[in-house]
């Protein structure tokens, strides 16, 4: 079983930045893709950022490109995704989510990951 638990949200206005973690226990996430999804009330989850289990890899959502950034320290069983230029359209809860098999090629869809986190909620002030 893998707990995931995510932290860093906050309240900040926009253009500030903030970095979220999500830290895993349970099992060893380095051979696990990972992802980041967020949600507002009354919608659906949507994705943020994915990255391979070598952190080679990583893809985002377009309405975060060139913003945000996913990446992960293996040795410390965590993922970080750095949040830079936030606007008020940012404004939600954050998840991480990992795959449910190893060496899997995560996928931009909530279905494709198994374990997830809490979230933490992120918002932007205008």
């Amino acid at each position: 079983q893998v707990q995931l638990v995510e932290s860093g949200g906050g309240l900040v206005q926009a253009g500030d930045s903030l970095r979220l973690s999500c830290a895993a226990s349970g099992r060893t996430l380095s051979t696990y893709a990972m992802g980041w999804f967020r949600q507002t009330p009354g919608k659906e989850r949507d994705f943020v950022a994915g990255i391979s289990p070598g952190g080679g890899t990583t893809y985002y959502g377009d309405s975060v490109k060139g913003r945000f950034t996913i990446s992960r320290d293996n040795a410390k069983n965590t993922v970080y995704l750095q949040m830079n230029s936030l606007k008020p359209e940012d404004t939600a809860v954050y998840y991480c989510a990992a795959d449910r098999s190893a060496y899997g090629s995560g996928s931009t869809r909530p279905t494709g990951y198994y374990y997830w986190g809490q979230g933490t909620q992120v918002t932007v002030s205008s």
